[in-house]
């Protein structure tokens, strides 16, 4: 395996996987799945919660497919910054202290694939490629 394959293979794992881990996270919002939410309860339409699972499912889908990576990672991207400083932030100075490690690694993780695109394993590779022929 070459460097560049290599570098292709786990990027598009890496892709895959954040991916399946955010639409898990919006599923578990907006279905219930996994036990459903901590508090017990589903939000409500319109409520932040619910928009939230709203962009971290159809998002993640977006993300593991590879489809409008760079818009889709950007605005999930400014979703866990908010998530960080909304609810994390006010408990401590530190992620590992406020329990917002993950925020802040979604944050940077999505954000690296706003600026890089979802890679040549993609729907969106396969488009510009279509696109190009």
């Amino acid at each position: 395996m070459t460097r560049e394959q290599a570098v292709q293979l786990t990027t598009f794992l890496l892709r895959v996987v954040a991916g399946i881990m955010f639409l898990e996270a919006g599923g578990m919002k907006l279905f219930g799945w996994f036990g459903g939410p901590p508090s017990g309860s589903l939000p409500p339409q319109f409520s932040q919660m619910w928009f939230g699972g709203i962009i971290e499912f159809f998002g993640g889908c977006a993300i593991v497919l590879g489809l409008f990576t760079r818009p889709v990672a950007f605005i999930m991207s400014g979703e866990m910054a908010v998530a960080y400083w909304q609810f994390h932030a006010p408990k401590g100075n530190w992620p590992i202290q406020n329990h917002g490690e993950a925020a802040v690694l979604f944050c940077f993780i999505f954000l690296f694939f706003a600026a890089y695109g979802a890679g040549p394993w993609s729907l969106d590779a396969l488009i510009w490629r279509h696109k190009t022929a």
